[in-house]
């Protein structure tokens, strides 16, 4: 009997440890299962959240907003393990090599997702930056399209959605206080100041202007052909959901963040958090897709601003400025080369990006095989949110091309938009730079969806640093001023390694980094503390820029040493643009098979 038992406990044990049985999948091939469940992971994972869909173009879920409750985020983590799980159960060998790097990249982002998860608590949900009390009522304005009438059904049904949005945000930050995380003192005014102007003006309080969600509501109603009373019947019901929804989530939001500023401190960096230090690396990593340390990223900043330090004194001796370089600093924020800070001086600022983004696309042919379908337009910031919001970004277009990227500038102070950073800013946001990269990596229909709608940081960013820089070995910044703003915008990038290591592991004062940006950049002060502020709610995200451009440049320095004449710059970004958004480790993998391709 006992013999019997201990077969049966070993044959349990057996069984256990078999190959995991997954799910089938369509095909009749490894190879075919494989790809399909790609596709379906990326399906479970997108359609669970309806915003993200939004972004993309799905026409899913129009009607419902994103959760984010903790039994969501729990849901999130346990799927993410069974469909690591189900990754692994694949036979890698029976892949195909393009197959096979689908498998290392999913595998990379099914951990990163389940590591992401895992520090849920530490993330900042409401901020300056990208906080859902900005870019809620953004996404309702610019990417809910109100085309038909169901659209509006839609439109009205996700503001009644903001209550509950907002309650378990609030949620959130309950919870994450009880483990020691808490915003930064200095984000409460400005979070609690873009919630004021949402609910500012009609129908929330006695006014004769409209509040923002308003007028666009009032806009989406009147561009449909509808009857009179059915547009008064809408707009009845929409003023409701405002009344009834949004104000109250707005409310709450304000009560909870104005009693929790009080328990607020003025230390700034997440050192000191519980697990704060770990917490950092789990950032550096990711955001650099590298195992740099704070301190070599640290040491590596300095190098490189003293670098373009001695690049911008030769600038100022070609322009044959007399003085030291903070003379030349000073001289280049003078009023001779700011647009006015009026109607007029902002138009000419959005027709000059347009210019520089219009002239390179003149000469894409030179540079670029594959060049993105979706167009690009060019917008300022909206008013509700410019005061708080950053100085440029790119919201990319959807995958059909029926909404363009757009290139967004904050025109709120125009002391941080010189005219010599104008190029390369457009560069950088416009093309060659992240609407090259995101609209390319979307239109390529061969690869998994995951590839396609990637994002990797160092990788996404050191293109748009790397898009600013290129360029002016092809005869673009021919005003040797507009090359001295390009090289400020690298040394901001320099810069950013020293500040985000000294706030976040250093424990440098919220002050003590404002002021090492005055002395090493040619900057406006007002954007300098908007950069800290910045790279205080987004930790280690602003090392991404210049670790992506470096490992970029070190591999064009490869590749031209190994091919010599046979070198093209063309096929070289053919390489980098043509895989989707991938890790640094993998991209070099990659530019190392197309040299011993071609050699």
């Amino acid at each position: 009997m006992r013999r019997q038992l201990l077969v049966l406990m070993l044959s349990v044990l057996f069984l256990g440890g078999c190959a995991y049985q997954r799910p089938d999948f369509k095909g009749d091939t490894e190879t075919e299962q494989f790809r399909t469940f790609l596709d379906w992971s990326f399906d479970h994972f997108i359609e669970k959240q309806p915003e993200d869909m939004a972004y993309l173009g799905i026409e899913k879920k129009q009607d419902q907003l994103n959760s984010f409750s903790a039994k969501f985020y729990q849901t999130m983590q346990d799927d993410a393990k069974k469909h690591l799980k189900i990754l692994r159960s694949f036979d890698k060998d029976e892949l195909s090599k393009e197959d096979q790097l689908s498998y290392a990249l999913y595998e990379i982002r099914l951990q990163q997702k389940i590591d992401e998860l895992r520090w849920n608590d530490y993330g900042y949900p409401v901020n300056q930056m990208f906080g859902i009390q900005s870019t809620l009522p953004s996404f309702m304005m610019s990417i809910h399209r109100v085309k038909t009438e169901q659209d509006l059904k839609n439109y009205l049904a996700r503001l009644k959605e903001f209550r509950r949005v907002f309650g378990e945000v609030v949620n959130n930050l309950m919870r994450s206080e009880t483990k020691g995380v808490v915003l930064p003192k200095f984000v409460f005014e400005k979070v609690i100041d873009d919630s004021k102007n949402i609910v500012s003006g009609r129908p929330f309080v006695k006014s004769k202007q409209d509040s923002p969600l308003f007028k666009d509501m009032k806009q989406k109603i009147n561009k449909l052909k509808l009857k009179k009373n059915k547009r008064a019947e809408y707009l009845k019901q929409g003023k409701a959901a405002l009344l009834n929804s949004v104000g109250p989530a707005y409310a709450d939001l304000i009560a909870f963040l104005e009693k929790q500023e009080k328990r607020a401190t003025t230390e700034d960096g997440v050192w000191k958090f519980p697990k704060g230090e770990s917490y950092y690396q789990y950032r550096l990593k990711k955001m650099t897709t590298t195992d740099l340390s704070a301190d070599e990223i640290h040491a590596l900043g300095l190098k490189n601003v003293a670098r373009i330090h001695d690049e911008m004194s030769s600038i100022q001796k070609k322009v044959k400025f007399k003085g030291s370089l903070q003379d030349f600093f000073k001289h280049m924020q003078s009023k001779k080369f700011l647009f006015a800070d009026n109607k007029k001086g902002k138009a000419q600022y959005l027709k000059k990006a347009k210019g520089y983004i219009a002239a390179m696309k003149k000469r894409l042919d030179s540079f670029f095989i594959t060049k993105p379908k979706a167009d690009i337009v060019v917008k300022a910031v909206e008013p509700f949110r410019e005061k708080s919001a950053g100085m440029a970004f790119y919201n990319t277009p959807t995958a059909d091309g029926s909404r363009p990227g757009t290139y967004y500038v904050n025109l709120y102070n125009m002391e941080a938009l010189p005219t010599w950073e104008a190029e390369a800013l457009a560069y950088h946001e416009g093309i060659p730079g992240h609407h090259m990269q995101f609209s390319i990596a979307q239109e390529l229909n061969h690869l998994p969806k995951f590839r396609r709608f990637g994002h990797y940081s160092s990788y996404v960013e050191g293109w748009g640093l790397y898009s600013e820089r290129f360029p002016k070995d092809h005869g673009f910044y021919n005003d040797p001023y507009s090359d001295f703003g390009r090289l400020s915008m690298e040394l901001t990038r320099a810069c950013r390694l020293v500040v985000d290591t000294g706030i976040h592991h250093l424990k440098w004062s919220r002050e003590k980094a404002i002021a090492y940006l005055d002395k090493n950049l040619p900057g406006d002060h007002a954007d300098n503390v908007r950069q800290i502020n910045r790279y205080i709610i987004m930790p280690g995200q602003a090392t991404a820029y210049m670790v992506g451009l470096l490992k970029i440049l070190e591999l064009k320095k490869k590749a031209k040493k190994q091919l010599g004449s046979g070198f093209d710059i063309r096929e070289f970004h053919e390489v980098i643009l043509t895989n989707g958004p991938v890790p640094l480790t993998i991209l070099e993998e990659l530019i190392d098979d197309w040299i011993k391709s071609k050699s």
